[in-house]
């Protein structure tokens, strides 16, 4: 009787449980990401009204010119100054971010000292002041009675309401992405791989250009093209040291609102597409380039 109960008890529990319909597309729709489709949305909705409907109405604008009206907008000598101003700078600037950047990412991450903490946080502090205030601190930094500008006015270098003033605004503004884009890598690298280099008999500089510097190439690719696409943009910082002189010392962005406050709408989308072309070119090829030079590092090329 008992070993019957038993054989009875083994066939309950490997006969098939019955489902119905409502089980099944319970079963379907569970999620494992609880909320998603709430998540999802708002997401989507915030990309929607943040980003999206910003471009769309600069898309739109653009769309109301004509090839030669858009070609008469761009070729205009006071566009073409302000884009190579504001090309070059940005450019200068970047560079700067890119040696002092990871210089100062190794010092913050190998080297302890009193201060390393409070200068760590003064690295974002360009991300928490406002533009204005930073470009009214420069001015006031860099003008020929100010604390640096009254030590290399003798030198007849004039850096306030100049083009060298740009660079700086632009390179203050800037050097947090080159910091914290490679301090992370910095971070993650082996010393083991460094000491059996220097055993192995490489100098400093054969271990830093074969072990580390590949490591942190996608790193510096990537915080210096952010640093260049911000460089920009830049207006705030840069507008009160740069002087404004239209063919000298006029920036792209301060084109753009002069045209605004004109009302001429079709050239100022003229020139902010433009710009937004050449940042979303740079920061594709970015992407491209960093995919490409992890891949080249897992195989050990």
């Amino acid at each position: 009787m008992a070993r019957a109960w038993i054989d009875d008890e083994r066939r309950r529990e490997t006969m098939p449980i019955l489902q119905t319909p409502l089980d099944a597309v319970r079963r379907r729709r569970r999620s494992p990401l609880p909320g998603l489709g709430l998540t999802l949305g708002v997401t989507v909705t915030f990309v929607t009204l943040i980003v999206l409907l910003p471009l769309a109405g600069l898309g739109w604008q653009l769309a109301q010119l004509e090839v030669s009206d858009y070609l008469f907008v761009m070729s205009d000598d006071r566009t073409l100054a302000a884009l190579r101003v504001t090309i070059t700078a940005a450019v200068l600037a970047t560079a700067v971010n890119g040696a002092f950047g990871l210089l100062l990412a190794w010092v913050l991450v190998r080297y302890p000292f009193p201060g390393r903490a409070a200068l760590d946080a003064l690295v974002d502090l360009p991300f928490a002041l406002p533009t204005s205030v930073a470009g009214i601190a420069l001015v006031a930094l860099y003008a020929e009675e100010g604390w640096i500008g009254s030590l290399l006015a003798p030198l007849g270098l004039q850096v306030a309401y100049s083009w060298l003033g740009i660079v700086v605004a632009m390179t203050f503004t800037s050097v947090p992405f080159a910091v914290r884009a490679i301090q992370p890598l910095i971070e993650e690298l082996d010393p083991a791989e460094e000491a059996a280099a220097t055993t192995l008999g490489a100098t400093r500089w054969q271990t830093f250009r074969a072990i580390t510097l590949p490591q942190l190439m996608p790193g510096i690719l990537t915080g210096t093209g952010l640093s260049f696409v911000r460089s920009l943009g830049e207006f705030g910082a840069v507008i009160f040291i740069a002087g404004n002189i239209p063919y000298e010392t006029e920036i792209a962005s301060l084109l753009i609102m002069i045209r605004l406050d004109e009302f001429d709408y079709p050239a100022a989308a003229a020139i902010a597409g433009t710009m937004l072309a050449v940042s979303l070119v740079l920061l594709i090829a970015i992407n491209v380039a960093q995919t490409r030079l992890y891949r080249r590092f897992e195989r050990g090329t």
